[in-house]
C-alpha cells in the first residue's frame, strides 16, 4: 500500500515479513493469478489431457519456488501465500459466475500438498492461518491479490454484451468488497479503495468501460458501495480512491 492510497494511514506490522518480504509477497500474489488463469481457461474449454499437465507443471514450478526458500517456515509460508491466493481466486470465480467447483484448482490445491509429511503438513497449516491471524500479515500480499481478483471480476462485467450479465457480475463484485471490508475492520476499505482507483484510472488510461452498457455497471457498482457502507467508511474510502486518481493525473501533467 502507498502514500497515494492511504494517505497518512499507518500501516499496522506485517508479522510474516521477516519470512517474505514485500517483493515476494507480491510475486506470489502474481504466480497465484497465472495459475489459476491457466486453469481456468482450460477447464472452460474442457481439455482435460492439457489440464492435467498443467497441474503437474504448475505444481512442479510452485513447489521448486517454495523450495528455494530459507528455512522451513519460510519454505510453509511461501506454499501458504500459493494456496491462499490459488483459493481465493478459485471462491471469487465460483461467487461470481455461479459455479460449484473448478477442478482444476481443487487438483492444483492437492498437488501442492501431496507430498508434505506430517511436521511439514503442520508448518504449512500454521502460515497459512497466520495470513488471516492479523490484517497487517502479508498485507502486500492482500494487496495486490485482492485489486487483481476485483480488476478481473470488473473487466468481466464491463465486457458483458447482456445487461442480467453485466448486473450479476456487479452484485457480485459488489458483495466481495463489502465482505472484504466487513473481514478486515482496518484495512478492508483501504484494499477496496486501491482497487476502486485502479477501476478509475483504467478508465481514465485505457478508455475502459467505453460502452454505455459498461459505464452504466461501473456507475451502479460505486453507487451501490455507497449506498451500503455507512458514511463513516464510505467517505474516507471513496476519497482515498479519488486522491489516487488525482495524484497519477498530475504526474502524468508533469511528464
Amino acid at each position: 500500500m502507498n502514500d497515494d492510497t492511504a494517505g497518512a494511514f499507518a500501516l499496522p506490522a506485517d508479522g510474516l515479513a521477516a519470512l517474505a518480504a514485500p517483493e515476494l509477497q507480491r510475486l506470489a500474489a502474481h504466480m497465484a493469478q497465472d495459475a489459476f488463469g491457466r486453469l481456468f481457461r482450460l477447464t472452460l474449454a474442457a481439455d482435460i489431457e492439457a489440464l492435467d499437465a498443467a497441474v503437474g507443471e504448475l505444481g512442479r514450478r510452485a513447489k521448486n519456488w517454495v523450495r528455494a526458500a530459507d528455512g522451513e517456515q519460510a519454505r510453509a509460508l511461501r506454499l501458504a501465500l500459493l494456496a491462499a491466493g490459488i483459493d481465493q481466486w478459485g471462491l471469487a470465480y465460483c461467487q461470481a459466475f455461479g459455479l460449484s467447483a473448478i477442478p482444476g484448482v481443487s487438483a492444483l490445491l492437492g498437488t501442492l500438498r501431496n507430498d508434505l509429511d506430517a511436521a511439514a503438513e503442520a508448518r504449512f497449516q500454521q502460515q497459512f492461518a497466520a495470513i488471516e491471524a492479523a490484517e497487517g500479515n502479508a498485507v502486500d500480499f492482500k494487496m495486490e491479490l485482492r485489486r487483481n481478483i476485483h480488476l478481473a471480476l470488473w473487466h468481466a462485467m464491463i465486457a458483458s454484451e447482456v445487461g442480467e450479465e453485466a448486473q450479476a457480475l456487479q452484485a457480485a463484485l459488489g458483495s466481495m468488497m463489502l465482505a472484504l471490508i466487513g473481514r478486515m475492520p482496518l484495512l478492508g476499505w483501504r484494499l477496496v479503495a486501491d482497487a476502486l482507483a485502479h477501476i478509475q484510472l483504467r478508465c481514465l488510461a485505457e478508455a475502459a468501460a467505453s460502452t454505455e452498457l459498461a459505464r452504466e455497471s461501473t456507475e451502479a457498482l460505486f453507487a451501490a458501495l455507497r449506498k451500503a457502507l455507512p458514511q463513516e467508511i464510505a467517505e474516507p474510502m471513496f476519497a482515498s480512491a479519488n486522491q489516487a486518481v488525482i495524484a497519477w493525473q498530475q504526474s502524468r501533467r508533469l511528464h
